[in-house]
């Protein structure tokens, strides 16, 4: 399965039980712009260092498949077909190169796509 950025982003809250066991599954891997879209965000500098620490602790623990050109090909169809994100086509079309679900709080965002498994872990708490 690919963990989506804000399921990283909750997981290293403290205390989190909806987000940590995907991300600590075996099978848990991240899009390459997940790391980006994590580490990268403009107020990343003013987290704490824990926090800081923590969210570097989990992209370094869940396996980060690279971007090819398969899954650059995936992801102009993808924007092609419906305006979207880039970060958002990119995850897309990794979940959907590796015949994997995808883990996200954002089903909205990827509704449209055939094909896709969206697990949403916050709808089946009812959070």
């Amino acid at each position: 399965m690919i963990c989506d950025s804000n399921i990283i982003i909750y997981a290293a809250e403290s205390g989190d039980a909806l987000c940590m066991p995907y991300v600590r599954r075996a099978d848990a891997m991240i899009a390459s712009v997940t790391r980006i879209e994590v580490l990268g965000f403009p107020r990343f500098g003013g987290l704490s260092l824990e926090r800081q620490s923590q969210l570097r602790a989990l992209l370094e623990s869940t396996t980060e498949l690279a971007l090819d050109e398969e899954i650059i090909q995936q992801s102009i169809q993808l924007r092609q077909q419906k305006k979207m994100k880039l970060g958002d086509a990119i995850i897309a079309a990794t979940a959907l190169e590796y015949g994997v679900p995808l883990v996200t709080r954002n089903e909205a965002d990827f509704k449209h796509i055939s094909g896709l498994e969206v697990i949403n872990p916050f709808a089946a708490s009812g959070s």
